[in-house]
């Protein structure tokens, strides 16, 4: 990270935004803390003085001034990038509380919340003006000190106020820079997070697109090629490869659109049990099948809740084609290493093959591409099924996938009613 003035609330590349509202947040609650110990100072002094004239004006001065800024501070928080005005327009107010009750406990209460502001906009360069402040703070307690009747104990109470003044300004610089490194360290924690999050997007969608449309269009392209010659020397190999070009088209354009389906299933803005919740509510009024939902409170990482709503919708789609059930089952669990997400249906079932691959050449590529999806994901994927016993998938993957996918992918020939129950999800 670069280095930056932590007192500078002017903004910064990627930061510039944020910094200022931080600022003007600071600045906000040192005028509302200002304003309410002075005017808690200056009620107290109502009781105790015989012409209450100037501390009311002093009152009417602070609740009007602190009202007024901090209004235009929530309006327009770029007003603290002008540091001059705002620092000038303090200095005349302190300058009016100086004027209406000087040596009083709420002129210097003011001047320690001046000093506050000052180190808020300028950090440790603030000390000329703390100096000012002081220097104010000693000649106005000196007035004071040279009054008849002044005790030890309100001399020493006097001659500390104006160094309270100095500490309170250093103590504001400090947490204005704490705090806008916090802001800064914030939002590059937020960048970085962004970044990763646009190239696992880029990644998946590159390779979604490699393991769909582009090896489709490669084969039309290659049957594409060979037409030309084909034409003339033999039309009816010429006439079969105008059928693969046909259906190849016909086969990119479907894929394409499950992408785009695919992209759309899962709104990463809300939660992933609420996601799942959506998803079977949308299947079942569809496909006219009652779902049972059960889902904890998980969120996984993007492109883990990407693979899993698909594999969801792609389980749930072939309960609807094939199994033939009369109602579903689905549930998500938060577990300690991970997220589980189960799906069971009461529909026909199926023989499990050994070796999923097997399934390939009976065009059942609906369970393979589930198992590929959880192999992406680092995940483990288990199908149970019988015929005449319904079917069970059950895929495990870790909140956060490693770079390299470990995951395999391990049949089980008995068939599945008693694999997984309500009461046991």
């Amino acid at each position: 990270m670069t280095s930056r003035s932590s007192a500078d609330p002017h903004p910064v590349p990627g930061a510039g935004v944020d910094r200022t509202v931080a600022a003007a947040a600071l600045c906000r609650a040192v005028l509302l803390g200002r304003a309410v110990v002075t005017v808690t100072a200056a009620g107290a002094g109502l009781l105790i003085v015989a012409h209450p004239g100037r501390i009311v004006a002093v009152l009417v001065l602070v609740v009007v001034s602190t009202t007024l800024e901090v209004a235009a501070l929530t309006r327009w928080p770029g007003i603290v990038r002008r540091t001059a005005a705002v620092l000038a327009l303090d200095t005349g107010l302190l300058g009016a509380v100086l004027a209406l009750n000087a040596g009083s406990a709420a002129f210097y209460l003011f001047a320690a919340g001046a000093a506050a502001l000052a180190g808020v906009l300028l950090g440790m360069r603030a000390w000329p003006l703390w100096a000012v402040h002081a220097a104010i703070g000693f000649g106005t307690a000196a007035k004071l000190l040279r009054a008849d009747g002044v005790t030890p104990e309100v001399s020493a109470f006097v001659v500390a106020f104006p160094m309270a003044t100095v500490v309170t300004g250093l103590v504001a610089a400090s947490v204005t820079a704490a705090t806008v490194r916090h802001v800064d360290l914030l939002v590059d924690v937020i960048a970085a997070a962004q970044r990763a999050a646009a190239a696992s997007e880029r990644s998946r969608l590159a390779r979604e697109l490699h393991d769909s449309v582009a090896k489709t269009l490669r084969g039309v392209s290659f049957a594409a090629l060979a037409l030309p010659a084909s034409l003339r020397s033999r039309p009816a190999l010429a006439e079969q490869l105008a059928s693969v070009v046909s259906s190849g088209a016909d086969a990119a354009a479907r894929e394409a659109r499950e992408l785009i389906e695919g992209l759309r299933l899962d709104h990463p803005d809300e939660p992933f049990d609420v996601s799942v919740e959506r998803m079977c509510r949308e299947w079942s009024l569809s496909a006219g099948i009652p779902v049972r939902v059960s889902a904890d409170a998980v969120e996984p990482a993007v492109a883990t809740r990407y693979e899993l709503s698909r594999i969801l919708h792609e389980a749930l789609g072939n309960v609807a084609r094939h199994a033939g059930a009369r109602r579903a089952d689905v549930w998500l669990r938060r577990e300690a290493d991970g997220v589980r997400l189960v799906i069971r249906d009461d529909g026909d079932g199926f023989a499990v093959p050994a070796d999923l691959g097997t399934l390939r050449s009976g065009g059942h590529f609906g369970v393979l591409g589930m198992a590929e999806r959880t192999r992406a994901v680092a995940g483990e994927f288990v199908v149970r099924s019988a015929p005449g016993e319904g079917t069970l998938i059950e895929v495990r993957a870790p909140l956060q996938p490693g770079i390299e996918a470990t995951g395999v992918a391990r049949p089980a020939l008995r068939g599945g009613r008693d694999a997984i129950g309500p009461g046991r999800p």
